[in-house]
């Protein structure tokens, strides 16, 4: 019997497939905080109130300084137990003018101080006449004087001394001023009124 030589054919090795090639992976970050943006606006405000507040505590120390109003003798203007402020600096680097409202030290007591108006510049001629000021012979306009506060005594004619301020409040008829006791000798003037800030009502700027 013949045998029949039968052949398995070898199995086909499978072909190799290729690996993937991995993605390198992305660095890591961590997640925004959402709450930054709002930090960081913070922080600068915070250093602008802070710049801020140093800079009103360095105003309020070298260049005005709150007082208190006591008396009566700058009505309507000014009423008794007002708070103002005076600019302490203004005189180093400005002449005082007609006008302004002083404080100073009281020539015959250094220890007191006043508050009053400016009438009469170095040098110049007052003249009171019947409560009409005169200044250099020309009558002054003082809109700042009410007529029920209005003195009608006579006084002068004087002239202000170099160096020195002639001075008078603005309610003439209960005011201690110049008319009584002289002239105010410019190193003993301090300060301007500049602002009134009490009561809350009357709240503004002084002229």
């Amino acid at each position: 019997m013949n045998e029949e030589t039968s052949m398995t054919p070898d199995p086909i090795p499978p072909t190799p497939t290729q690996a993937p090639e991995e993605t390198p992976a992305a660095p890591y970050s961590p997640p925004a905080d959402p709450w930054r943006p709002w930090l960081m606006e913070i922080f600068a405000w915070g250093k602008d109130i802070a710049v801020a507040v140093l800079a009103a505590i360095l105003i309020i120390l070298f260049v005005v300084q709150p007082v208190k109003v006591e008396g009566t003798s700058m009505l309507p203007r000014l009423v008794d137990q007002e708070r103002i402020f005076i600019n302490r600096f203004i005189y180093h680097f400005s002449e005082i003018h007609r006008g302004d409202i002083v404080v100073f030290r009281y020539p015959k007591d250094s220890t007191k101080s006043f508050i009053k108006r400016v009438i009469g510049l170095p040098g110049e001629e007052i003249r009171i006449e019947a409560g009409q000021v005169f200044v250099d012979g020309l009558p002054l306009i003082e809109s700042y004087v009410d007529p029920q506060y209005l003195d009608h005594a006579s006084f002068g004619p004087e002239r202000v001394p170099a160096g020195s301020y002639f001075v008078l409040g603005d309610h003439r008829n209960s005011s201690n001023d110049s008319r009584s006791w002289g002239y105010v000798p410019m190193e003993n003037v301090y300060g301007k009124a500049i602002f009134r800030y009490w009561p809350i009502s009357r709240v503004g700027a002084l002229e």
